[in-house]
């Protein structure tokens, strides 16, 4: 009977531990549920163009839009919201319901307009999605001008300063800033006259009213392939598809500046989740990159720089402090 009894205890000391290690496994931790997936989304999604349409970001939009939409699942809709050069369509956009069906494409103008005092819009007001779009200026003469190169060019600028005639789209707009600051790299002075707009000043350029233009590949591009103007360089890191064989201003001068010009891409109000933007970021970078869509930038001259969130935050972070110091620097902010 006892030993009975002994093994009776043992058994029950032994089914005790056993119950309580698991069978040697130690106590397992109640699963946490998992977070739910997101449904996103689940209808059409707006795009907010702060311009006219027709415009070349208006179309860049749309070329975007129908690229991405077999991404996205679901249509993408253009909205044109006009007025204030872009602030109108920004303030729209930044304060939109932040849940992913409202996006902006956002431009250069952006990060100008406040400094200029012409907008209360800032960057920070929206949460990046995809950078689209960048273009370098092109430093253009006439054809017969007497450089044969920017290094020569800019050689006679320094000795002749205020005497060579700039023409751009007007005070503080971003081809002005562009020649500012090759202006401030170089140590040269130009002589800035303002037009209605690049087009205008192209044409100015043509008929010899103004010596050179800072201006993009795409609004020179015609006139250069049919011998009316000359190219000399491309401000920026690397040559322009559009304008093959024109080196860059650091490689012909040796001179570094800053990258000045206008970019495009998309973005949502800053309080959007995180994970329904990375669903936009996913699919418009994917429509981007759409051999529709890359035709569509090569033929119409424009730079096609697809970036992330995270890339076109720093790019926009960037044009922000740069504009701040050129504007004030010019005394172009009105208080």
């Amino acid at each position: 009977m006892r030993n009975n009894f002994k093994t009776v205890i043992a058994a029950a000391a032994l089914s005790g531990i056993l119950a309580l290690t698991g069978c040697g496994g130690g106590a397992k931790p109640e699963a946490k549920p998992e977070a739910p997936k997101v449904t996103f989304p689940t209808k059409a999604v707006t795009i907010i163009v702060p311009y006219a349409a027709g415009g070349g970001t208006d179309l860049t939009a749309r070329a975007l839009a129908k690229a991405s939409e077999k991404h996205l699942g679901k249509p993408v809709v253009i909205v044109n919201k006009t007025g204030g050069g872009g602030a109108v369509g920004f303030n729209e956009g930044s304060t939109a319901k932040p849940d992913g069906y409202t996006v902006t494409m956002v431009t250069v103008e952006l990060t100008t307009l406040r400094h200029l005092g012409l907008a209360t819009s800032n960057y920070r007001d929206f949460k990046a999605i995809a950078q689209i779009n960048f273009d370098p200026s092109a430093i253009t003469v006439k054809v017969d001008a007497p450089w044969k190169n920017a290094k020569e060019f800019m050689e006679y600028v320094k000795a002749h300063p205020d005497q060579v005639k700039e023409g751009n789209s007007g005070p503080g707009s971003i081809w002005h800033l562009s020649a500012v600051g090759v202006e401030k790299a170089a140590g040269v002075k130009f002589t800035h006259v303002p037009f209605d707009g690049a087009a205008p000043a192209v044409i100015a350029l043509m008929g010899g009213h103004v010596d050179v233009v800072f201006v993009s590949p795409a609004e020179v591009k015609a006139q250069v392939e049919a011998g009316k103007i000359r190219t000399l360089a491309i401000v920026d890191s690397k040559p322009s598809d559009a304008l093959p064989g024109v080196k860059t201003f650091e490689e012909e001068t040796g001179v570094k500046t800053t990258f000045v010009g206008p970019w495009r891409g998309l973005c949502v109000p800053k309080d959007t989740p995180d994970d329904i933007a990375k669903i936009l970021t996913d699919a418009f970078m994917k429509g981007a990159n759409e051999p529709e869509f890359k035709d569509y930038m090569k033929k119409n001259g424009l730079g096609l720089v697809v970036k992330d969130g995270a890339g076109f935050t720093k790019q926009m972070s960037d044009s922000d402090a740069s504009f701040a110091e050129m504007v004030q620097t010019l005394g172009l902010n009105k208080k």
